[in-house]
């Protein structure tokens, strides 16, 4: 299953690109209308253009009245032929107009650029563009893929192949990186395309693939197996189906974990208490969230004795969970034990107020 994001994507059946109508909002699926998390990581690639503008003279040539003031994006080495009348070829052109649209879908002139690109046929735009991205990608040149994605996006907001590439790309990045806040950004943006498009093309499987992974590794095992059971109703391919299967194995206690905790977090404590009582001595004693939903659970049910061990086990496993410290402070405090209640008290309060890094 690990095809690189510059591979093209395996041909689509009829019902699989065919997007469906959601209930969303550009703000929520247009990238030039949404909140751009990543786009700050590319910024730095506007410093090889520069900017001039068409001539009078040309914008009436061509018909372009909407491009008068427009500033137009050159490299550099363009600059010169482009003020000595020579002008610049239609794909230069078109790709330093992409660049710009791909680093910043919130640029002032995004609209302009998007139109005139159109009126060069947008699909075949969008087409070229995509190809573009995975061929940057298959040589590793994730930021330029990343941006020529984003540029197909400016014009063709839910176009599957680019909201397919944009997303596997995010991904490429992310996991690249060591910095936690890129690592954060490129997951979101990520994950939250892979969403779209299980919003848009919920007949394709492969979104549901990457979902499964992605959150798996954020600990949302119960998302995780029906994004691959939604997987394993769409792929037919054996290997594929194979390795998610087993996948889905491994996650069945987990899954049932995070139930016991939601039921927990639901009210339904005594179920909560039998859900997860049965994992406390397995190779899971160690998960400080079960240990936490537990505490909860038997204080909410009268067990003290059995929170307070509970809520001590997370701080043994996770000594800064300040909700298990205030749990513990709130208990303390209803036993009339000062000491131990203001000990609880005073180490939430200096995690909270960053004292203790």
């Amino acid at each position: 299953m690990g095809n690189p994001v510059g591979e093209m994507m395996q041909f689509l059946k009829k019902k699989e690109d065919k997007i469906e109508a959601p209930q969303k909002t550009p703000e929520e699926y247009d990238i030039k209308e949404r909140p751009d998390r990543v786009g700050k990581y590319l910024k730095k690639y506007t410093k090889t253009f520069v900017f001039d503008e068409f001539s009078e003279d040309y914008i009436k040539r061509t018909n372009l009245e909407y491009m008068k003031g427009v500033p137009i994006p050159l490299r550099k080495e363009d600059l010169e032929g482009f003020k000595g009348g020579e002008g610049i070829k239609i794909p230069f052109l078109q790709e330093n107009l992409a660049w710009i649209m791909g680093i910043d879908p919130k640029f002032q002139y995004t609209e302009q650029y998007v139109k005139m690109l159109s009126g060069f046929a947008p699909k075949r735009i969008v087409n070229a563009l995509v190809k573009k991205g995975r061929d940057l990608a298959e040589l590793k040149d994730l930021d330029a893929a990343a941006i020529h994605f984003r540029a197909a996006l400016c014009i063709l907001p839910t176009n599957i192949h680019a909201m397919y590439s944009y997303a596997r790309v995010c991904r490429e990045l992310y996991l690249s990186s060591n910095n936690a806040e890129y690592i954060g950004r490129f997951k979101a943006e990520s994950i939250e395309y892979f969403e779209l498009l299980v919003d848009f093309y919920p007949r394709y499987n492969q979104s549901y693939y990457y979902l499964g992974y992605a959150y798996l590794n954020m600990g949302l095992y119960i998302k995780a197996k029906l994004a691959w059971e939604q997987f394993l109703k769409r792929n037919g391919n054996l290997k594929d189906r194979k390795e998610i299967m087993e996948r889905m194995r491994q996650l069945e206690q987990p899954v049932k974990i995070e139930e016991g905790c939601n039921a927990v977090l639901a009210g339904r404590y005594e179920l909560g208490i039998d859900i997860l009582e049965p994992f406390v001595n397995t190779k899971f004693k160690d998960w400080w969230p079960m240990s936490y939903y537990l505490g909860v659970a038997y204080l909410r049910t009268g067990n003290r004795k059995d929170a307070v061990t509970n809520f001590k086990n997370v701080l043994a496993l996770n000594p800064s969970h300040i909700e298990s410290m205030e749990e513990l402070a709130e208990i303390y405090a209803e036993s009339k034990d000062k000491e131990n209640e203001t000990k609880y008290r005073k180490k939430a309060e200096l995690i909270k107020s960053g004292g203790h890094k």
